[in-house]
C-alpha cells in the first residue's frame, strides 16, 4: 500500500505481508536456528532420538538429519532452504546431513553478531566464503590418502559412521555387509572406482534380530513362485529373463469370431492352449529351468511350466530384472523367439523361502555378481526402517572412500584444526571480513562443542583443551565422548571419508550466505478454499442425530 496525494494505491495482492531490512533478516536468521536446534542434540554417538508422528499417526524414530527435517511439515520459507541443504547434503555424498544444518545454523547466529554490530551482510558473505576456501584447503592438506579397496580401513569408516545410529551395537557385523556390498559392485574405470548404490538391493523384513540381516550374493525378490505345482529350490540354475507376457495377447482392436459348433469351441481352445505350449516348449528347449517373467504368466502356461519342472516367478519390478541381469549374467529378452542358450543367467541356488510371514524368492551364488543384495531382519519395524537408514549412511561413505580414497579422523578434530588455520588466515584479512573470517572459524567448532554437549560434557573445557592440544601440533585430537577426554582420533579408529567433511562446508557456507543476502520477503496471503454450499434438501449431520 502507498499513498500518491492522499489517494492509497494498491500495489501487492490483497492478503500479502512484507517484512524488510533488519526485521527480514532477523526473523530468517531465527527460523534457520530453530531447525538447527531441533537436530543438534542429535549429532553424535550420544545424540538422541527423535519421535516424530505425521497428520495420519505413523511414527518415525530416528536421528537421521535428513529424515527428520523431511518429516517435519515446515512452513517458513528460510526454514525450508535448510531442509534443502539437508537434502542436497544426503543426495551428493549421503552423510553428514545433521552437521550441515548444525554448521549452517551456527554460521547464521555469528553471522547476526556481527549483522548487530552494523557490518554489511556483504562483507559478511565475502569473509565467510573466503574462510571457506581457506577451510576446504585445509581440510586436503590434512587428509589421510587410502587404499579404496583396504577393507578394514573401509570397516571402520562404516562403523564410524554407523556409531550415532540406533543400530550402534550390531555396528561391527552391519559394517562389514556395507564393505562387503560395495567392494562387489565397486567397477574399476581409469585409474579410479566407480559405484552405483542402485546395484545394492536393500528389501527389509520385520523379524528376527538385526543380527539375521544378510548379505546374498546375488538378489532377494519380494515374490513367490507363481504355481503350487513348481519346484521350490533349484540348484544350478538357468534363468531366462523375460520381458514378454506368457499368455495370449488381447487385440487392440474389438474381433468377433463366430463359432457354430462345439467342435469348433474345442478347436479354438485347443489352439490357445497349442500356443501357450509353443512358448513353454520353447523355454523348456533353451534349458532354462528358472523363469523370471516382469508381465503376466497365464494359468495354462504356469501348468506347463510346472510339469516340465521350471520354477517361474511373474511380475517382477523393472529395477530388480535389472539388477537380475546384472548379478545372474543373463539378457533380458522382449521377445521369445529371440531366447537363446546364451542369453540365460546363471546362480548356484534358486529357493523360496518363508521370511516372517511372506514368502521371498533368494536368487544366490551368482558367478560373478555386479548386483548383490541386503535383506535386513529386525524386531519390529521402527528397527528395520531405522536400520536401513544407518546402513544407507555406511554404503554412502564406504563409496565416497572407494571413489575418493582420502579420508580425516573425527570426533571434530578437523573442525577444530580448521578453525585454528582460519583465525591464522583471519590477520591476513583487511577491515571488517577479518571479523567475518573469525566469525566463521568460532562457527566451526560448534561440531566439537554439540559432540561433547550431547555426551554431557562441559564443551568449554573441551573445547579450550582441544585447541591447546592442536597448537602444539596433534592435529587428529578430538572429543572422545566415552572417557570423556580429548584423545587422538586416529588411534580410536574413528575416520571419515573427506569429501563428506568438504560437502559439509560447502552447503553449510552457500546455505547461510543465500539467507544472509535476503533483505526483503514479500509473502502472498494465502488463498481460501470457499466452502462447498450444502444443497438444498439435504440434511446436515447435525439434523440427523
Amino acid at each position: 500500500m502507498a499513498a500518491a496525494g492522499g489517494i492509497p494505491v494498491l500495489i501487492l495482492k490483497e492478503g500479502s505481508t512484507r517484512s524488510r531490512g533488519r526485521e527480514a533478516q532477523h526473523n530468517n536468521i531465527m527460523a534457520a536456528k530453530v531447525i538447527a536446534e531441533t537436530v543438534k542434540t542429535s549429532l553424535g554417538p550420544r545424540g538422541m532420538d527423535k519421535m516424530l508422528v505425521d497428520s495420519l499417526g505413523d511414527i518415525t524414530i530416528t536421528n537421521d538429519g535428513k529424515t527428520i527435517l523431511d518429516e517435519i511439515e515446515v512452513e517458513h520459507p528460510a526454514a525450508k532452504m535448510m531442509v534443502e541443504v539437508a537434502k542436497a547434503q544426503d543426495k551428493e555424498v549421503g552423510d553428514g546431513t545433521t552437521s550441515v544444518v548444525v554448521l549452517a545454523g551456527e554460521l547464521l547466529t555469528k553471522a547476526e553478531e556481527l549483522l548487530n554490530k552494523n557490518i554489511h551482510p556483504t562483507v559478511v558473505i565475502d569473509g565467510y566464503r573466503k574462510a571457506a576456501e581457506k577451510a576446504l584447503e585445509v581440510l586436503d592438506n590434512m587428509a589421510i590418502q587410502v587404499d579404496p579397496l583396504d577393507k578394514s580401513m573401509l570397516k571402520k569408516i562404516a562403523m564410524t559412521a554407523m556409531a550415532s545410529k540406533l543400530v550402534s551395537e550390531s555396528k561391527d557385523y552391519l559394517a562389514e555387509i556395507a564393505v562387503d556390498a560395495i567392494l562387489h559392485v565397486a567397477q574399476k574405470v581409469g585409474e579410479k572406482y566407480k559405484v552405483d548404490l542402485d546395484d545394492i538391493l536393500v528389501q527389509k523384513k520385520p523379524g528376527e534380530s538385526i543380527a539375521d540381516t544378510k548379505l546374498i550374493k546375488g538378489i532377494v525378490l519380494d515374490k513367490e513362485v507363481v504355481h503350487p505345482g513348481m519346484p521350490k529350490r533349484i540348484e544350478k540354475a538357468k534363468i531366462a529373463l523375460l520381458d514378454c507376457p506368457l499368455e495370449i495377447e488381447k487385440t487392440e482392436f474389438d474381433a468377433k469370431i463366430n463359432i457354430e459348433t462345439p467342435e469348433q469351441m474345442e478347436a479354438f481352445l485347443r489352439e490357445e492352449e497349442n500356443m501357450l505350449r509353443d512358448m513353454v516348449e520353447k523355454i523348456a528347449k533353451v534349458g532354462a529351468n528358472v523363469v523370471i517373467c516382469q508381465k503376466g504368466i497365464d494359468d495354462m502356461a504356469q501348468h506347463f511350466l510346472a510339469r516340465k519342472g521350471i520354477l517361474a516367478v511373474r511380475r517382477a519390478k523393472k529395477s530388480d530384472m535389472e539388477k537380475l541381469a546384472k548379478a545372474t549374467g543373463g539378457r533380458i529378452v522382449t521377445n521369445l523367439d529371440d531366447l537363446k542358450p546364451e542369453d540365460l543367467g546363471y546362480a548356484e541356488l534358486v529357493e523360496e523361502r518363508k521370511i516372517g510371514e511372506d514368502k521371498m524368492v533368494f536368487i544366490e551364488g551368482c558367478k560373478n555378481p555386479r548386483s548383490v543384495a541386503i535383506l535386513i531382519r529386525g524386531g519390529s519395524e521402527r528397527i528395520v526402517d531405522e536400520a536401513e537408514r544407518s546402513i544407507h549412511d555406511a554404503l554412502c561413505v564406504v563409496r565416497d572412500v572407494v571413489q575418493e580414497p582420502k579420508i580425516l579422523a573425527g570426533g571434530g578434530a578437523p573442525e577444530i584444526e580448521v578453525a585454528r588455520a582460519i583465525r591464522d588466515f583471519a590477520n591476513s584479512l583487511s577491515g571488517r571480513e577479518q571479523l567475518a573470517a573469525q566469525a566463521f572459524a568460532d562457527a566451526v567448532e560448534i561440531i566439537p562443542t554439540a559432540l561433547a554437549e550431547n555426551a554431557g560434557l562441559d564443551p568449554i573445557d573441551i573445547i579450550s583443551e582441544l585447541r591447546a592440544m592442536h597448537d602444539k601440533g596433534e592435529k587428529w585430537a578430538g572429543v572422545d565422548i566415552f572417557s570423556g577426554k580429548a584423545r587422538n582420533m586416529a588411534e580410536l579408529d574413528v575416520y571419515e571419508p573427506l569429501v563428506v567433511k568438504k560437502q559439509v562446508i560447502k552447503s553449510a557456507v552457500e546455505a547461510a550466505t543465500m539467507i544472509l543476502k535476503i533483505d526483503d520477503v514479500i509473502a502472498a496471503g494465502k488463498t481460501k478454499v470457499p466452502k462447498t454450499p450444502s444443497k438444498e434438501g439435504e440434511k446436515t449431520e447435525s439434523e440427523f442425530d
